[in-house]
């Protein structure tokens, strides 16, 4: 998992130096690769992994330079992820709580498999060195401690930390302590493995006659009514040959992607509770049998602003530095699409066209 973990971050810091990761950059660069892998790893083990870091003192022309540049602070410090004397004139913390829905369900409505993968994102700009408290409503920690939860409690899995943790303070009593970078970066990522409905579900009907191909999609938003999900894009799969498309729709606008072999409908703004019906009809120039087993499933894309399916809360974030100023935390919540599908059912064969003409 540690030579896992550190490639992944060789990758993240060539991306920062080099842009695009690619044969030919690597070829570019090979000097200031030696540099830093110098930098990262010491007789087989991971020392320096941040890019800010690495950047104050390995430049693009590091290579060309007579004079090696003083190493940074941070570089000798046991916070070797953020330097010393960084100052802002306001001094800010963004929180997002970012929860991706993993989900198959198939074309009765039965959840086949669902997981929520979730990431804590900050972005940080706060001066000197402070010392970050963060409090979720874990229950592990509420079990632990023999404290009620006023609220739902969650249970994360595969929790994984940004090396800033103190993962010693973390296993004792569940607090999340640390000192973070400047700017940017994911703080902490987790799993919750657990059935859930689909947030948005859409009902499919599709009848195949004698040269044409017919589908109707009824879209549902079965979140609550005070929510709502944002750029709603519904993949809807085709047979490769279709033409001739003509579509229908109550909201949104629908296109047809003939490079994707599907027609895709785009919702600018879904309200919980609210649904919306699509017509669309193709010809078909082939005659082809259907294999329910080849058919792909629809795809749907969403991004649900100050909403959470897993119901995690962040109770506090405390921020405390030695000179003693006042900072302002900001949290917000996302819901939004992972690998969402929804498989169709077999297609109506059978007698004349049972939906009404577009």
């Amino acid at each position: 998992m540690t030579l896992l973990q550190f490639l992944h971050h060789l990758s993240k810091v060539f991306t920062e130096y080099f842009k695009t990761l690619e044969e030919e950059s690597i070829r570019d660069n090979f000097v200031i690769i030696y540099e830093l892998l110098d930098e990262m790893m010491d007789y087989g083990v991971p020392q320096i992994t941040e890019p800010k870091i690495l950047k104050e003192y390995i430049t693009q022309e590091s290579h060309m330079l007579e004079i090696t540049p003083r190493p940074p602070m941070a570089v000798t410090n046991a916070v070797s992820w953020r330097s010393e004397g960084i100052s802002y004139r306001k001094n800010e913390v963004f929180l997002d709580v970012v929860e991706s829905i993993n989900m198959m369900v198939n074309p009765n409505g039965n959840v086949l498999s669902s997981e929520i993968q979730g990431a804590v994102k900050m972005k940080v700009y706060l001066s000197g060195m402070p010392e970050l408290r963060l409090g979720l409503n874990d229950k592990v920690m509420f079990e632990s401690t023999g404290r009620s939860s006023k609220g739902k409690a969650v249970e994360m899995e595969d929790i994984r930390f940004h090396q800033c943790v103190r993962l010693s303070k973390f296993e004792n009593d569940r607090t999340i302590s640390f000192i973070p970078p400047d700017g940017e970066f994911e703080l902490m990522t987790y799993r919750l493995n657990t059935q859930i409905k689909p947030l948005i579900w859409c009902e499919s009907v599709v009848e195949s006659h004698r040269g044409r191909v017919e589908y109707m999609i009824k879209a549902k938003a079965q979140f609550k009514h005070r929510s709502t999900a944002n750029s709603v894009e519904i993949v809807v799969p085709v047979p490769e040959d279709a033409d001739s498309p003509k579509f229908k729709s109550t909201i949104g606008s629908v296109k047809y992607a003939p490079e994707r072999s599907a027609f895709v409908w785009k919702i600018k703004q879904f309200q919980g509770g609210k649904e919306a019906l699509l017509r669309a009809h193709f010809g078909l120039p082939s005659i082809r049998d259907d294999d329910p087993e080849r058919r792909p499933p629809i795809s749907v894309k969403f991004e649900i602003p100050y909403f959470t399916t897993s119901g995690i809360q962040v109770r506090y974030l405390k921020i405390v530095e030695k000179s003693g100023y006042q900072a302002l935390p900001w949290v917000r919540y996302i819901t939004k699409n992972g690998d969402y599908q929804l498989r169709m059912p077999d297609a109506l064969t059978s007698g004349g066209s049972r939906l009404p003409p577009i």
